[in-house]
C-alpha cells in the first residue's frame, strides 16, 4: 500500500493528514473549515484517495492558515506516499464541466514545483470562506508536492462550481498520474532516471 501520514505543527495550526493511494474514495475529515471539507471529500473521491484529515487551526482569525496548510501537509504526504515514484504514470490530464464551470487541468510530478493558475472567481466569498484561498490551497499542494500543475478555466459565473470543478478535475488528474504504468514496470518515469 502506498501511503503516509504525516503531522505538522505551527505556532497557527496543527495538521495531521493520512493519505492512502490506492483507496477507495473514503474521506474522513475535520478540518474547522467546512468549504474546505466539502472540497477535500470530493478530492478524494474523485482521486480514489482514502484520506483523513484533522486540524486544529486559529480560524478565529480567519481560514487562511488552516486552508493553505493542508494544502501543504497533503502534498508532503503525497511525495511520501510515492516514494521513488517508480512505475507510475507522472503526467495526468482532465478537462470536466460542473453545469456553467469548464476546468481544465494538466500536471506533472516532476519534482519540480509551479503553479500555473487560470481560474477567475466572480465573488469574494462562497459562503463564509474566501474564495482566494482556493488559490492558496493548490499553490501550498503544488509546492510541497513538488507537482507542475496547471489549472485552466473555459467558463463559469458560479464560484461554488468552479472552485468544485477545479478540486475535481485536480482530483481525476492526479489519480491518472499516480496510477501504475505495466509498461515501464518499476522504471522510473525520468529519462534522468529520478523524479
Amino acid at each position: 500500500m502506498r501511503s503516509a501520514t504525516i503531522t505538522r505543527e505551527t505556532n497557527e495550526t496543527t495538521i495531521t493528514i493520512g493519505l492512502t493511494l490506492d483507496g477507495t474514495g473514503k474521506c474522513l475529515v475535520d478540518s474547522g473549515v467546512g468549504f474546505l471539507d466539502h472540497m477535500l471529500h470530493q478530492l478524494a473521491h474523485h482521486a480514489l484517495f482514502d484520506l483523513e484529515v484533522t486540524v486544529e487551526g486559529d480560524t478565529h482569525i480567519d481560514d487562511h492558515h488552516s486552508t493553505e496548510d493542508v494544502g501543504v501537509v497533503l502534498g508532503k504526504a503525497l511525495v511520501k506516499a510515492l516514494g521513488d515514484k517508480s512505475g507510475i504514470r507522472r503526467y495526468g490530464n482532465f478537462s470536466l464541466v460542473m453545469d456553467d464551470a469548464w476546468i481544465d487541468v494538466a500536471l506533472d510530478l516532476s519534482g519540480r514545483p509551479y503553479l500555473g493558475w487560470g481560474i477567475e472567481m466572480p465573488s469574494e466569498k462562497i459562503g463564509r470562506f474566501d474564495t482566494e484561498l482556493v488559490r492558496e490551497f493548490f499553490q501550498a499542494l503544488a509546492w510541497n508536492g513538488g507537482i507542475t500543475l496547471h489549472l485552466r478555466q473555459h467558463s463559469g459565473f458560479n464560484s461554488h462550481h468552479i472552485a468544485e470543478a477545479a478540486f475535481k478535475a485536480t482530483a481525476r488528474a492526479l489519480r491518472i498520474a499516480v496510477e501504475s504504468d505495466s509498461r515501464i514496470g518499476n522504471s522510473i518515469p525520468s529519462t534522468k532516471r529520478l523524479l
